[in-house]
């Protein structure tokens, strides 16, 4: 799992027909602490994120497409599959 920041959204008039009712996000990784840390993705929302939202988003296909309900045809790379409250850190 990853934590990441919603960016934007993905708008498409023209799409494959398993990804008709997926909303696609474009998720900026972040560290615990909120800075930036790496380049943004794209993620199939599952959780109706929005925009500023932190999620949690998983980067492996077979977890994804069973996050989605999905068949085994569908190609999926990210998907958001929780929106975080809150992250808790120990200090030392």
């Amino acid at each position: 799992m990853n934590l990441g920041r919603v960016i934007g959204n993905v708008v498409s008039t023209i799409k494959v027909e398993a990804y008709q009712s997926g909303k696609i996000l474009v998720v900026q990784p972040i560290d615990p602490e909120g800075k930036v840390c790496g380049r943004s993705i794209l993620a199939i929302d599952a959780v109706q994120a929005g925009i500023g939202d932190i999620v949690l988003t998983l980067e492996e296909g077979t977890s994804a497409r069973a996050i989605l309900q999905e068949p085994e045809s569908m190609t999926v790379k990210h998907v958001v599959a929780a929106i975080v409250d809150s992250v808790n850190m120990k200090k030392e």
